[in-house]
């Protein structure tokens, strides 16, 4: 029998919560539920008036993973749907804007991720990020060389930068920004990951061209434009391991230069009481009142 649950008034029927979706640790799907639950204050704002993509795994990261965009069959009257320019024409897309909304998608097994733009604007990005990318045997340790260049570089530009850990290998760079649009803002990140490898020709590439990624860590700019997204933060991903997209403190990231990679993992069991201690670290990424402004190409 299908558990039905009641969250801020609207009746969820929750499946196969017992059902382990990470068997190397045995994470069942009522603890990915009750992660959600649990960050969800943090992890909403940061969903909020973002159409969401979807990448599903409703069997574990072992089975089945597929990617969609589209509003899925059966999705409640209740969860906000947005029409939103695509190349191939307009469509339609869930917005998580409440606890409900995030509990229902939960329950199909997704990671969240959100594009750099609002629905209420699409032709304006709000936000920049740098997908930094290790290629074996680089690792993380690695990334974090690259995402401090990077803040100082945007610094510099008076754009303040904030990380989080990709919850796969590498890690993510963010930054507000306003005045811009998808095309420009990725055109200036473009250009930042060309000095990078100027300045770090050893460590760091621009080029998507896994043969020259070896040892390298790939500055992926393209993600800031209009149809790509990135893995939303406290987003859980499909690994091996209940591990999440977590925002980490700079000076994690400068102490990591030392560490062994998998010092710079976070878990679904470790995100409650980063979240007690630290609060949103990604906080200030959703305050425009301290969004920087790209700054004119020549």
């Amino acid at each position: 029998m299908t558990p039905i649950t009641e969250v801020e008034g609207r009746r969820l029927a929750l499946s196969n919560l017992e059902k382990v979706l990470y068997p190397a640790t045995g994470f069942t799907k009522g603890e990915v539920l009750h992660y959600y639950a649990t960050v969800a204050d943090v992890l909403l704002p940061h969903l909020r008036d973002r159409p969401l993509s979807w990448l599903r795994y409703p069997d574990g990261p072992d089975g089945q993973v597929f990617f969609a965009k589209n509003v899925p069959p059966g999705t409640p009257k209740w969860v906000t749907t947005a029409e939103v320019p695509r190349s191939e024409g307009p469509a339609r897309m869930v917005v998580v804007q409440d606890l409900a909304s995030l509990v229902w998608a939960a329950n199909l097994v997704t990671e969240f991720h959100t594009p750099q733009w609002v629905m209420q604007d699409p032709a304006v990005a709000d936000r920049l990020v740098f997908d930094l990318d290790p290629g074996a045997p680089a690792t993380v340790v690695e990334c974090c060389e690259v995402a401090v260049w990077l803040r100082e570089r945007l610094a510099a530009d008076g754009i303040e930068a904030y990380p989080k850990t990709s919850g796969a290998k590498g890690l993510h760079v963010l930054a507000a920004v306003r005045g811009a649009s998808s095309e420009r803002v990725t055109e200036y990140a473009k250009r930042l990951a060309v000095e990078a490898e100027r300045e770090l020709p050893r460590l760091v590439v621009h080029r998507m061209t896994r043969s020259l990624r070896a040892g390298k860590v790939f500055v992926d700019w393209s993600q800031n434009a209009a149809r790509k997204t990135t893995a939303t933060p406290y987003t859980l991903r499909a690994r091996a391991e209940p591990a999440v997209s977590a925002p980490v403190t700079w000076g994690e990231v400068e102490g990591c230069r030392g560490a062994e990679a998998g010092a710079f993992v976070f878990l679904a069991s470790d995100v409650a009481a980063r979240v007690r201690d630290f609060g949103d670290l990604l906080a200030p990424v959703l305050d425009g009142g301290r969004a920087g402004v790209v700054p004119a190409l020549a």
